[in-house]
């Protein structure tokens, strides 16, 4: 779909030479009208968030024939998985990638019939043959993609081995991390800092300037503040192994981008009659009085149902005000925040050659890691890059894209930018983050909590999700598993109801 057929949402950049900056970009999960809802109507379900969880619990609740109301703060669906489209193309904003082993989603582009719409990304070794960097100690080293893959798995299988068997002791059950608390507790407590600490008199020069450059993008916080479970859970969910880490987590992604998933799940929803919904209404109170729960919203409007699904993202919800207050457990944890504040950054530049690039920069360069995610409809590539929170390179590319141009630029000689495309998650007020990654002790102290309901209000998150936590897999999941219950109380609650009238009679 070509984008001037689509108008822009008020979220990401983009830049040109030709347009400078501009602030919006085209995307198929734009909602008009903005607003289509009744404020006096006392609904079944209220839906904080139309994100993945909270689409997936909208129309599953309207499937079950409940009366649904979506209230979402952005003017778009996806939360922090969409996608632009820019002259025909996709550029994913937020989360990317899926595969057949992240069983929720698998299932809904099976149910859309879009499982077609898989595309290989990165392509390896393929158009413009084999090009991979390392910046190190000031000199660009060129290897292979293959010496890539060498030099990350053995570093890897260093780094993740604290049980003799790749972990697998400490998570024998990936989606029920519950089975072994034990060996939860003895890696929860360390940091990803601490774990290196282990084990960098282990690795090559090479294996711990690569390696780390790898796991700075992938938790996206400082290395103290990071936990060294959460790696150890990603792993085990990878079927413990470098091969399926790559090939599950960061290889399959959607030609049509996130955002044409988004729109079936909403679509759906809408199409049952069931659903009403309000955009660009961002939630400043939630009140629970016991029979109805009052959402009042920041321009002072109010809307009322039974119950609430609330999935705002854990680094936000403490801004949010409950009646009766949330359980310090839930405050606390939101009030600290998981550590992810990651840069994603994609780039349109003229050198087909990139198509197979592969790149590392670190711990100097404002971006760290890049690699070629495509063509686009001008035969130019696509890269994406991805910078670490570390202080001294964090990145704001919105405030300085010349330092952005020059990161990717960095990466390789004789790069040419010719267009930037982001959106930046740390500084968006209804995200306060990338996905999540809880810091040291969290997982044991806080995850429970977070999951429990309070009164009338239950939360769905992929930020507390099980299985793919922190994943659009277990924002599924989780909009799934919540909706179950809810539609439960409400079908016991009108059959009590009609149990007592007839009593009567």
């Amino acid at each position: 779909m070509r984008d001037s057929s689509l108008k822009p949402s008020r979220d990401g950049f983009q830049w040109t030479e030709a347009t400078g900056l501009v602030a919006g970009v085209p995307t198929l999960g734009l909602i008009q009208p903005s607003s289509h809802c009744n404020k006096g109507k006392i609904y079944d379900v209220l839906v904080i968030g139309g994100g993945y969880a909270g689409l997936t619990a909208s129309r599953n609740l309207a499937l079950a024939d409940n009366q649904v109301l979506l209230l979402e703060a952005r003017d778009r669906i996806g939360g922090r998985s969409w996608s632009s489209n820019i002259d025909g193309y996709p550029y994913e904003m937020g989360g990317t990638w899926v595969h057949w082993n992240q069983p929720f989603i698998w299932n809904e582009l099976r149910r859309y019939d879009m499982t077609g719409q898989l595309e290989v990304s990165p392509r390896k070794n393929v158009e413009g043959g084999a090009r991979v960097t390392v910046m190190m100690d000031g000199e660009l080293l060129h290897i292979s993609h293959d010496e890539e893959d060498e030099v990350i798995e053995s570093a890897f299988k260093k780094f993740i081995n604290v049980d003799g068997q790749f972990a697998r002791s400490i998570i024998p059950y990936p989606h029920d991390i519950e089975f072994n608390m034990k060996g939860v507790l003895s890696c929860d407590k360390m940091s990803m800092a601490d774990r290196m600490t282990q084990v960098a008199s282990q690795l090559t020069p090479l294996e711990k300037n690569m390696f780390e450059g790898f796991l700075a993008i992938t938790h996206g916080a400082k290395w103290d503040e990071a936990s060294f479970f959460e790696l150890l859970r990603w792993w085990a969910l990878m079927n413990y192994n470098y091969a399926d880490f790559m090939a599950i987590g960061l290889t399959y992604k959607l030609r049509c981008g996130q955002s044409a998933l988004a729109r079936h799940i909403f679509d759906e929803a809408r199409g049952t009659g069931q659903v009403d919904y309000s955009f660009s209404t961002a939630v400043a109170t939630v009140n629970d009085n016991g029979d109805l729960v009052e959402v009042t919203s920041r321009d002072g409007s109010t809307f009322r149902a039974r119950r609430i699904v609330c999935t705002i993202p854990l680094n936000v919800l403490h801004t949010i005000k409950f009646v009766p207050t949330l359980p310090v457990l839930k405050t606390e944890a939101s009030l600290i925040g998981h550590a992810n504040q990651v840069v994603k950054c994609h780039a349109e530049v003229a050198n087909p050659e990139m198509r197979s690039l592969g790149a590392t920069n670190y711990p100097d360069g404002k971006l760290t890691y890049t690699f070629g995610d495509g063509t686009t409809p001008a035969g130019n590539t696509h890269l994406v890059a991805f910078g670490s929170s570390l202080p001294h390179v964090h990145l704001s590319p919105q405030t300085d894209v010349e330092t952005t141009k020059k990161a990717f630029e960095a990466f390789h000689p004789g790069m040419r930018v010719k267009r930037l495309v982001f959106h930046n998650w740390h500084e968006d007020e209804f995200a306060r983050g990338a996905w999540e990654w809880l810091r040291p002790g969290m997982t044991t102290k806080y995850l429970q909590a977070l999951r429990e309901r309070h009164g009338n209000v239950l939360f769905a998150s992929s930020d507390s999700s099980y299985g793919w936590r922190g994943f659009i897999d277990g924002a599924i999941e989780d909009g799934g598993r919540v909706s179950r219950v809810v539609d439960q109380e409400l079908k016991a609650a009108v059959h009590r109801h009609q149990f007592d009238v007839n009593s009567k009679l």
